[in-house]
């Protein structure tokens, strides 16, 4: 059985930063592309960032490059999410996922991230 557990998340000032971590487990984790993905209130859900499963390749959304990195250790099945220089916008439940095809698509139940002065 899949499992994805987010940590992390929590209420931060504008301008502060927040490191969001996902472990998995029930999955052979370095063939997954994991990703976040973050869902704000009465909007979609929508892609922040994806890892290949061996780091080669790295996608953001335009919105939080330069100020986010993920990252990912294979040894310990955990994905990271670094966010600095968070803004209000940036408010929103953040998701993992782990992708090994359109069949194999698994997600995380979700970390609530608050940008708030």
């Amino acid at each position: 059985q899949v499992q994805l557990v987010e940590s992390g998340g929590g209420l931060v000032q504008p301008g502060g930063s927040l490191r969001l971590s996902c472990a998995a487990s029930g999955i052979i984790f370095s063939i997954y592309v994991m990703g976040w993905y973050r869902q704000a209130p009465g909007k979609q859900r929508e892609l922040v960032a994806t890892i290949t499963g061996g780091g080669s390749t790295i996608n953001y959304a335009d919105s939080v490059k330069g100020r986010f990195t993920i990252s990912r250790d294979n040894a310990k099945n955990t994905v990271y999410l670094q966010m600095n220089s968070l803004k209000p916008e940036d408010t929103a439940v953040y998701y993992c996922n782990a992708r090994y095809s359109s069949k194999n698509d698994n997600w995380g139940q979700g970390t609530q991230v608050t940008v708030s002065s």
